[in-house]
């Protein structure tokens, strides 16, 4: 049976090693200035419309209703930026939640889900889709996702990453684990190619690439995550967290999620700031699946062990099991 490519154990002590020493060095934490208000909030994200509540809540004020100053860090992988929300580098990630987040908690890295963030719809179209090979699907090697059984499959950051949990409640439906398949990074930019040289069976792109790959008779979705599964979210650092500022971040990425709730998933204005936001078109963005997020952003626990058990199965975790008293708050 094909092995799942595993990162996440051997780089694990290197993550450890560069937060003890990111600790060393680290000032008092949480917000620059006074954290009861003008504070600083230093935010580390990669660019995604998963994160639309936290591009809202800038470009309409309502972090400085707040008396916060949010200070927008881009990072080309958000869980690298992990170690520096715990050592006070930075305030806030947002980010996917990988094995390595539960491997760093479980050993004892300082940082606490405050808030979850876009969740699948789990229905086509999808922001999120399993794209399976047209070539394959043409010649009737893949018939259905259970097919994919034994073959690779493109997921960005590997099976430890957060798609990877995505792709594993994706194929739950086949009756597929990720042990039965083989994943392989690949990074979104480059999954179209990838399928079309064969190079993978399979992938999982957001939207809209997912869109693109379809129109371009690349690929056909075969399964998507089911709706409400939630594998991205907001981290704080332990100490940042427990300062009046984060209070006044949450509430104002909240007023950013009220207004993405109905029609406002698609209002023209919302559409123009996440074009700038992330650097995607505006035509493009008219016409990709959006996400749901809970008018609360609140921490989805049931998610979360979930998750932590995706993981377990697939033999990435080598910490203790946690509650999800060790990972909210």
């Amino acid at each position: 049976m094909p092995r799942t490519l595993s990162p996440v154990r051997s780089a694990l002590p290197v993550l450890l090693a560069v937060l003890a020493l990111l600790a060393a060095g680290c000032g008092s934490g949480g917000a620059d200035g006074d954290a009861a208000g003008g504070s600083t909030v230093r935010v580390a994200h990669v660019p995604s419309t998963l994160f639309a509540p936290l591009y809202i809540a800038e470009a309409k004020g309502y972090f400085k209703e707040q008396g916060l100053r949010v200070r927008l860090e881009t990072v080309k992988n958000g869980q690298d930026a992990v170690p520096l929300a715990a050592s006070g580098k930075v305030d806030a990630v947002v980010a996917g939640f990988s094995a390595g987040l539960f491997n760093g908690v479980a050993k004892g890295l300082k940082v606490r889900v405050a808030a979850s963030m876009g969740a699948a719809t789990g229905a086509g179209p999808s922001p999120s889709a399993l794209e399976v090979s047209q070539r394959l699907l043409d010649s009737g090697e893949v018939k259905t996702a259970a097919d994919l059984r034994g073959r690779r499959i493109a997921v960005s950051g590997g099976v430890g990453a957060a798609g990877g949990y995505q792709l594993a409640s994706a194929l739950q439906e086949s009756g597929l684990t990720l042990k039965d398949v083989t994943v392989v990074d690949v990074a979104f930019t480059d999954m179209r190619t990838a399928l079309s040289t064969g190079s993978v069976a399979a992938a999982l792109p957001p939207a809209p690439l997912t869109t693109a790959m379809e129109e371009a008779g690349v690929s056909t979705p075969l399964a998507v995550p089911p709706r409400g599964t939630v594998a991205t979210g907001v981290l704080f650092g332990t100490r940042f967290a427990a300062t009046p500022a984060a209070a006044k971040f949450l509430t104002a990425l909240r007023k950013g999620a009220a207004d993405l709730q109905g029609t406002g998933r698609t209002a023209e204005v919302n559409l123009r700031i996440l074009a700038r936001a992330t650097g995607q078109r505006l035509g493009v963005l008219r016409h990709t699946p959006s996400y749901e997020w809970d008018p609360q952003l609140l921490p989805d626990t049931r998610q979360l062990m979930r998750q932590q058990a995706a993981y377990q199965e697939a033999g990435l975790l080598d910490g203790r099991a946690l509650t999800a008293r060790d990972l909210v708050g």
